[in-house]
């Protein structure tokens, strides 16, 4: 396992592990890569439902020439000497920090003068970068922004969204999370584990939706767009699960490999040498911080989910050529993604719900709901999509 960047580089070139790289988690790297890959996929998918004439542009008024705002300048002054304050701090006391950068970040230690440079110099740069732009009469007029021209403001909304809902969902995922969060609340939010995959995707769902509205695109064509590229970045993002060990694997899987068999034996039964969660039993001869393997081998679930989320991908690409109903994309995605979580869930290691007689974890209860819900949503855009081509 490469629980953060140090581990990797010592495979791939022999630098030391438990080095400066170690303040990058592998999990949080791959995981802005999956907001890349997301963000890729929903520009080309947003691209082409602009030819076909199924998304406009919306005018926006814009400012041009105008000299920076006593805001503009103190909010950049503001994020300035926050990055000074921390990085200068990380420089000098690395090895005291050590790599679970979070709570660091969280905390009130930091370096005052870093600060101070780091805020003038934020500040100035906004300044200046307005001043060479300005004009000698500025002007402000409407122009056409057309939605692939949003892509990246959407993801970053999305990413920051879906972030903040994931740790929310992982908070309320059980009784012991709950008291957990009450007795420290900075730490666990700030914390570097515990994320809700559904939690992010059903509060970053509908942030966006209400962020598309408010900038008149037509929803549930960018509701087809997003399908793709979600299941996309979500592949990507269980790539980094699986590299860092994040406790996302399955349960304990003793069972003989079967006979037909032919793929390596990490993709039947993994004990996760050198999880992130130093979780298990010591290592022999191991040398680093992580230095723990689970006492028995356990279904590499992030590696299924990755396999499972490629192969809806796959269907949702061929489909959406084909397919011209106005939302069916997106309810198939839902109904695939619902189906192929439900079943993962049955080899997972997961808090358990008490819910009418059943055990049921979190993820779980929501993948069956949105497993009907993407059934029902397919029926009803359907049904609307017949009516308004019937003649009349």
């Amino acid at each position: 396992m490469y629980p953060d960047l140090s581990y990797l580089l010592h495979d791939l070139i022999g630098t030391p592990v438990d080095n400066g790289f170690s303040i990058i988690k592998t999990f949080g790297f791959v995981l802005a890569f999956a907001f890349l890959a997301a963000r890729y996929v929903f520009g080309k998918e947003l691209l082409r439902m602009e030819k076909m004439g199924w998304l406009k542009p919306s005018k926006e008024r814009v400012r041009l020439g105008y000299p920076a705002s006593a805001t503009e300048v103190v909010i950049n002054a503001i994020v300035g000497f926050f990055i000074g304050f921390k990085v200068v701090y990380l420089i000098g006391h690395q090895q005291e920090i050590g790599s679970d950068i979070l709570p660091f970040i969280a905390s009130t230690e930091g370096n005052l003068l870093g600060g101070i440079i780091g805020g003038g110099l934020f500040g100035f740069l906004q300044w200046y970068g307005k001043q060479r732009e300005r004009l000698p009469k500025p002007v402000t007029k409407d122009v056409d922004v057309y939605p692939h021209q949003r892509k990246t403001d959407i993801t970053i909304r999305s990413a920051i969204s879906g972030i903040l809902g994931a740790k929310l969902f992982a908070i309320f995922e059980s009784a012991e999370n709950v008291k957990a969060f009450f007795q420290d609340p900075v730490g666990q939010f700030f914390s570097g584990s515990g994320l809700a995959i559904y939690g992010g995707l059903i509060v970053a769902f509908f942030y966006i939706l209400w962020y598309v509205r408010k900038k008149g695109m037509d929803p549930i064509r960018v509701m087809d767009a997003a399908a793709p590229a979600m299941i996309m970045g979500y592949a990507v993002g269980r790539i980094g699960c699986q590299l860092a060990g994040d406790g996302d694997w399955g349960i304990v899987n003793t069972m003989p490999e079967p006979s037909w068999w032919f793929l390596p034996d990490w993709m039947w039964a993994y004990d996760f040498p050198r999880n992130v969660l130093n979780q298990g039993i010591p290592i022999e001869g191991c040398e680093g911080h992580y230095c723990r393997r689970l006492a028995n081998p356990v279904f590499p679930t992030p590696f299924y989910e990755v396999i499972a989320s490629l192969i809806i991908f796959s269907i949702l690409w061929s489909l959406r050529k084909r397919i011209r109903i106005p939302g069916m994309i997106f309810f198939i995605y839902v109904t695939l993604n619902g189906f192929e979580r439900f079943w993962i869930e049955k080899i997972r290691v997961n808090d358990e719900i008490p819910f009418m007689g059943m055990h049921p974890s979190q993820a779980e209860i929501i993948s069956f709901i949105l497993f009907f819900l993407g059934i029902i949503g397919c029926w009803v855009v359907y049904r609307r999509y017949r009516e308004i081509k019937a003649p009349q």
